[in-house]
């Protein structure tokens, strides 16, 4: 993750990586099965459907699973880390994660015929790390309570945001470039990736600073006050994108990369007709946003104080995404504003009836079943099949929807749950197929 509020980003380490010839031969054999699998003609079908999906042109609603509590997936030893040195842990996590997720649960997900290197990009970020009294009931999820401490509370603490600063630490890719390959030299293919999309979430962040009622009071006592801190805030994303253009550090999305809270890339819309191949613009990528702390907010303010800002930004991308947990069954004649919006966030909460008839075929709808199915003390069956199957029947088949099964912080120690969820999910895509 290029951002997170809860701490400051880690400055790459450049230092050469040596592993010993036990953690080599366990990336080999991961590197094996990678290969094997990206070889499955799936992989194929797959991309082609992603990419009529997101083309307007769908075959089929998409099925994509993202966010799992993988503290709680673990069978037979399959996620089990064996590697000692702590890089090597790090892409023996990453590769075991992604064959046991296809071994079980794969939905329509593209795994690619190499090896990804990310660059060693680094941000100063944007000088304000949250400050939290956090409550927890699993210590090894991710997912937690957390009151946040003021940090912003009047206008001069718009000073307290500062501009970023990024830094390619060329040697530190390098030394994981050369690791790699030696690693998976006859295997499959390395190659370097860079920063590919980009969470541009800007109301995410203040709330943790400046904490969600006063902000929301702020909203009606103090617009200028919140107008002020907003754009600072747009304009420190802008500096950062200019850095990642100036320095040539973006990488394509148009691919099995996650666009905004929903599925992958995959269009032929991008990168454009004026691409060059070796140096990536944001024009060439897929742009997002949400203001998820505005579930309640009217449209007017809704745009007021995020989306006529966030069109700064918006704009400079080739196609956006919008929206992520708030109900936007109210607001689809605000996003309409968006000129190059392509995907709209249908969170559990939205009124499905509504957001399908405001839709209809002219974007695509990311639509997020509730994932408290399979938190229970049982796991119903019968009622997730319901719950999807319902939404699908008010599309009547016609609509272009991805199903996206995220902000899944427990499957109550039983993994079960979640294969059993995805063979749901594929089987009602299947139903309505075109």
């Amino acid at each position: 993750m290029l951002h997170d509020p809860s701490h400051k980003p880690v400055i790459p380490e450049e230092k050469e990586i040596i592993l010993t010839q036990k953690d080599k031969d366990i990336l080999k054999t991961l590197g094996e099965r990678i290969a094997q699998i990206s070889g499955d003609r799936r992989n194929e079908e797959n991309a082609r459907n992603w990419t009529l999906l997101n083309d307007k042109k769908s075959v089929k609603p998409m099925v994509w699973i993202n966010e799992i509590p993988w503290h709680e997936m673990n069978i037979n030893d399959e996620l089990t880390l064996k590697c000692t040195h702590p890089w090597a842990r790090n892409l023996e996590d990453t590769l075991k994660k992604t064959i046991f997720q296809w071994n079980h649960f794969p939905g329509d997900m593209v795994v690619n015929p190499y090896i990804e290197c990310p660059l060693a990009i680094h941000s100063t970020d944007f000088g304000i790390v949250e400050d939290v009294d956090a409550a927890y009931t699993d210590q090894e999820n991710e997912i937690y309570s957390r009151h946040f401490k003021i940090q912003i509370q009047e206008p001069e603490d718009i000073e307290k945001i500062k501009m970023p600063v990024v830094t390619h630490y060329e040697r530190a890719t390098q030394y994981s470039y050369d690791a790699m390959r030696d690693v998976f030299a006859g295997i499959i293919p390395v190659k370097k990736v860079g920063q590919t999309h980009i969470w541009y979430t800007p109301w995410d962040y203040l709330i943790r600073w400046w904490g969600v009622q006063e902000a929301i009071m702020d909203l009606v006592m103090r617009p200028d006050m919140v107008h002020d801190i907003y754009e600072k805030m747009v304009q420190a994303w802008m500096v950062e994108l200019d850095q990642f253009e100036e320095q040539n550090l973006l990488s394509l999305d148009c691919n099995n990369t996650r666009v905004g809270s929903g599925g992958y890339g995959y269009t032929t819309e991008l990168p454009g007709e004026d691409f060059n191949p070796d140096h990536v613009l944001a024009k060439n990528m897929w742009g997002c946003s949400n203001a998820q702390i505005f579930s309640t907010v009217s449209p007017e303010m809704h745009w007021e104080f995020a989306v006529e800002h966030d069109l700064k930004w918006l704009r400079r991308f080739g196609l956006t995404y919008y929206g992520c947990c708030e109900p936007l069954d109210l607001k689809v004649s605000m996003l309409r504003k968006i000129p190059n919006l392509r995907k709209i966030s249908v969170s559990p909460w939205c009124n499905s009836e509504k957001i399908i008839q405001e839709v209809g075929t002219d974007y695509v709808m990311s639509r997020k079943p509730n994932p408290a199915i399979v938190a229970g003390n049982i796991f119903d069956e019968a009622q997730a099949e319901k719950e999807i199957r319902e939404f699908m029947e008010l599309t009547e088949g016609q609509c272009h929807v991805e199903l996206i099964f995220k902000d899944i912080s427990t499957v109550r120690h039983d993994p079960q749950r979640l294969f059993k969820w995805e063979k749901i999910a594929m089987r009602v895509a299947e139903d309505y197929a075109k």
